[in-house]
């Protein structure tokens, strides 16, 4: 009889545990929103604002404007975080041959905090943990076998497994196993959130007095999944603290680091418009940079300058492939309001950080167990 997860898995699915070491992966090494092997950004045009400018707009003024109002639009903030551990190794046939595969445990953790007279409440969150098996798992195929097999977890070790996912043990035979079991959880993780912005819409939490803030790219990969709805992005922004500058091109069509090593503080770039073939469901971005802090105080030309993104939904937005620069200057002077105070101490990204994503940040991540415990569980 089975005595731990990992022995009834292999009990359930014919296979065979080999109870090797657990570890924790290195999750910030798999996480990339777009595959190695994705197409290149489509760049569409140079000025995708409607006042186009080849200058760095300057911020400074609107951003003390809106200080000094009391106003606030930027109400949410929307992040998520995961741990992802192997647990095991387990054989199975493949074929004639006997297969050795990783099999992959993750805490996912997704929360929106609103902000309420100038406090940040936790307004909705989930808690996962999720298995990942190779699909050899499966030996007959069966639609509802890994369900299934969640529930028999579950009920027999009084644990809650939400879902059981399964990665593909053909597909490109140089990409490492576990790689693959990263990719499904950030997908689930990605696909987490966008549910929880499509319950905010529904819930009418989103418009032009509460914006939401998401911590990170909006460029999920999202190929041939109805649920995912632009129009939900109405009200959302993407904002990253890391990013490639080797990605940013001048007016000519030209990598050019140099605009953002450049950008005075309290200045946005110009927006750019692009598109990346196949994926978010041919979605066009707007796409900006801000510098929050003066390069002279940082330890690189890039620190404290963040990239933000914006979906274009309107049919004005689509049909000019352009957003409007009165928005893009409203939400980059109100990011720059939240630059202060900081987070000091031993994070490296003290210079990026927008504080109320810090904090919600902080929070989700206080909602996962440590990883000695978790791999306990194992």
């Amino acid at each position: 009889m089975a005595k731990n997860i990992l022995e009834f898995i292999a009990e359930q699915t014919w296979g065979k545990s080999y109870r090797t070491a657990r570890f924790e992966l290195d999750a910030e090494k798999f996480f990339q929103p777009i595959e190695p092997d994705a197409p290149d950004e489509i760049f569409l045009r140079h000025a995708g604002e409607t006042r186009p400018t080849k200058n760095f707009v300057s911020l400074e003024s609107d951003a003390k404007k809106f200080s000094s109002s009391g106003l606030q639009i930027l109400n949410y903030f929307l992040d998520g975080t995961r741990r992802v551990c192997k647990v095991d190794e387990i054989a199975y046939l493949h074929g004639a041959r006997k297969m050795i595969y990783p099999i992959v445990a993750a805490q996912v953790v997704t929360g929106c905090c609103r902000r309420l007279e100038k406090k940040l409440h936790a307004e909705k969150f989930s808690d996962e943990i999720i298995l990942v098996l190779p699909d050899d798992a499966n030996y007959d195929g069966h639609e509802g076998f890994f369900p299934a097999l969640a529930e028999k977890i579950n009920a027999r070790f009084k644990i809650k497994i939400s879902k059981i996912l399964s990665y593909d043990t053909n597909h490109n035979p140089a990409e490492k196993f576990e790689d693959r079991a990263v990719v499904k959880v950030m997908t689930h993780m990605h696909e987490t959130e966008i549910s929880l912005v499509a319950e905010l819409v529904r819930r009418g939490k989103l418009d032009k007095k509460n914006y939401l803030i998401k911590d990170g790219s909006l460029e999920y990969k999202i190929l041939h999944d109805r649920k995912f709805n632009a129009k939900n992005y109405s009200f959302v922004a993407g904002v990253s603290k890391k990013f490639n500058p080797t990605h940013v091109k001048d007016s000519s069509g030209k990598i050019n680091p140099g605009l953002i090593a450049e950008l005075p503080p309290l200045c946005r770039t110009p927006v750019t418009l692009c598109e990346r073939g196949g994926f978010h469901g041919g979605n066009k971005f707007a796409v900006w940079y801000v510098r929050l802090r003066d390069k002279k105080f940082s330890a690189s030309p890039f620190d404290g300058v963040v990239k933000v993104e914006k979906i274009l939904v309107t049919d004005a937005e689509l049909a000019e492939n352009k957003i409007d620069s009165d928005e893009v200057n409203l939400l980059s002077a109100y990011l720059l309001n939240e630059r202060n105070p900081v987070c000091y101490g031993t994070d490296g990204r003290r210079a990026n950080h927008i504080y109320p994503i810090f904090l919600t940040e902080s929070f989700i991540k206080s909602r996962s167990i440590s990883t000695e415990t978790f791999l306990n569980l194992f």
